[in-house]
């Protein structure tokens, strides 16, 4: 136990002076100075430690690459929101373009697809769709006889279109309840096919090619199934997905915190904004019911904002486009969501911290914007607590560590959270085992011992995960970067948080590189109350205030 309250008494002039020409002056001191030299300690936790987390990633955020099979059952799989298209006609050979990326006419003259070429699907249901190009404007077609543009701002009716296609990825494509469109001579896309085409080479038979399906989200799987599926196959999965003995697991293996994304709409539950499904808050609330039977502290983190913060599946984008921060309606909406979350679990004993924002993307949202919101975030939480930790996450991209460090957004328990993966880069394909450990201990560790000793946020690590860019490495490979890992993540003040609990990659899932003994945490700092000159300050306060009192007496 230490022995604070007499602390303040030793440092007292009165007491000092007493002592000043004494041997016990110069080791009251000493010992002070030991005690006060203890590990890096995370409030909430136990005395001593810092998080030591896994994110609970795929759960009440979907990401289709950790459980691809929850799209399995949507009819036009390929065809989901966000998906590129790209159509060439079959008499022309030319492709289907939006002039300056959109904003003007539509033409059929280019023999090669860019992005003018390019269209991203916004799907109404499994055969009607919406086009918008790279600019953003969306094809549209008034009636019969009309002329195609890329000029509406927002789609309606006259930017729905029906697609009909066969199994060899010809199309035909028709304004709803109207005329096919057709390449005209003239190298145009009107709507006055005058019959049903067949298949053959016509001028309403088109060649689809899907140049990108990278968007399986949230938005996707819910407007892909139709709100009654999506409701069903959303809750088997929150019901299974992550459950009590998940957390069993976590506490007997010695993490303390939980890490739980979570998107927009659950403000809004049970009844969110269509498409998204309700339920996660009822999924939430249960696993601060569990994270309080295990000993477990929870962190919300705010992963996917309305408009989406980067343009990715995991932040709920429909389409790759990032609009979170054009709008102020969107940044006041994610506030009135920081509000929602702190407002019901600020006293909750299982709180740890709120995180404002995921991965906020470098390349679309300016410092400017995200510095504003988060200082915004961090005095809503405030209001409701004076001891929740505020995480602020660095942008992804090309961004500087210390634009964020340096922001001055707050004063107390604020976090800065940067997540660090050997993979996502051209400069980590063709490292070595080697290289990729020499990487961390040299880089990654330097950095995060450069923010220890600087006067600014905690620093959390609050994504890494065990796998790298190396083909075929071993168990022994695989071993010595986690322990890489490791050894520098630990360093940083506030702790770290492996992605993710769960996925089907295997090397990305937890409980799989525990069980199988890839990831070998061994000890940690959270296990330690007090740091190893913390014990020894302890000892000599012991002895030395043993004596003191003997002469008092």
């Amino acid at each position: 136990m230490i022995m604070k309250s007499y602390i303040p008494m030793l440092l007292k002039p009165s007491f000092l002076m007493g002592l000043v020409f004494t041997k016990w002056a110069s080791t009251v001191l000493l010992c002070y100075f030991l005690i006060t030299s203890t590990v890096y300690s995370v409030e909430g936790l136990h005395v001593g430690s810092k998080v030591r987390g896994v994110n609970l990633g795929g759960w009440l955020v979907i990401e289709g690459w950790i459980k691809p099979s929850l799209f399995d059952g949507i009819a036009n799989g390929d065809m989901l929101d966000g998906t590129e298209v790209q159509f060439k006609s079959v008499t022309l050979q030319k492709y289907v373009s939006a002039e300056n990326g959109g904003g003007m006419n539509v033409t059929i003259d280019r023999d090669v697809p860019s992005s003018w070429e390019t269209f991203r699907l916004w799907r109404v249901s499994e055969s009607e769709f919406q086009f918008r190009t790279t600019q953003g404007q969306f094809l549209t077609c008034n009636g019969r006889g009309c002329t195609v543009s890329a000029t509406a701002k927002s789609p309606l009716t006259p930017e729905t279109f029906e697609i009909t296609r066969n199994e060899k990825n010809r199309i035909h494509i028709k304004i709803k309840n109207g005329p096919y469109l057709q390449a005209t001579t003239g190298n145009q896309l009107t709507a006055d096919y005058p019959d049903e085409p067949g298949w053959d080479d016509n001028s309403a038979t088109f060649e689809m090619t899907i140049a990108a399906n990278n968007l399986h989200g949230d938005y996707q799987l819910a407007n892909g199934y139709g709100h009654d599926s999506a409701e069903d196959v959303l809750r088997r999965h929150r019901n299974s997905f992550i459950t009590m003995e998940d957390f069993k697991f976590l506490y007997e293996h010695g993490i303390n915190t939980v890490r739980i994304p979570v998107g927009w709409w659950i403000a809004y539950d049970p009844d969110p904004p269509n498409p998204y499904i309700g339920g996660s808050l009822e999924a939430l609330d249960n696993a601060f019911s569990w994270a309080q039977e295990y000993d477990i502290k929870c962190i919300i983190d705010l992963h996917a904002a309305p408009g989406s913060q980067n343009g990715m599946e995991h932040s709920a984008s429909i389409d790759g486009f990032t609009d979170w921060p054009t709008s102020p309606d969107y940044i006041s909406k994610s506030l009135r969501v920081i509000e929602f979350l702190i407002s019901r679990y600020a006293t909750h004993s299982a709180l740890l911290g709120i995180e404002l924002l995921n991965e906020p993307s470098a390349a679309t949202v300016p410092l400017d914007i995200l510095v504003s919101y988060y200082k915004q975030g961090y005095q809503i939480v405030r209001k409701y607590s004076s001891s929740a930790y505020v995480i602020i996450c660095q942008r992804i991209g090309n961004a500087d560590p210390l634009e964020l460090y340096q922001a001055n957004i707050g004063s107390t328990n604020l976090v800065l959270d940067l997540h660090f993966y050997n993979l996502f880069d051209k400069f980590f394909v063709n490292m070595s085992p080697g290289d990729n450990v020499q990487y961390i201990y040299k880089s990654r560790e330097g950095l995060l011992q450069a923010f220890n000793n600087s006067n600014g946020p905690d620093i959390f690590v609050g994504e890494w995960v065990n796998e790298w860019n190396v083909a075929n490495g071993s168990l022994t490979d695989y071993q010595d970067f986690g322990k890489a890992q490791l050894d520098a993540y630990n360093a940083a003040s506030f702790g770290w948080c492996y992605w993710t609990l769960k996925n089907d990659r295997e090397h990305w899932d937890f409980e799989w590189n525990i069980r199988n003994n890839y990831l070998q945490l061994g000890n940690s700092p959270s296990k330690k109350s007090i740091s190893t000159l913390g014990l020894f300050g302890l000892a000599c306060t012991w002895f030395c205030l043993r004596d003191v009192f003997r002469i008092m007496i």
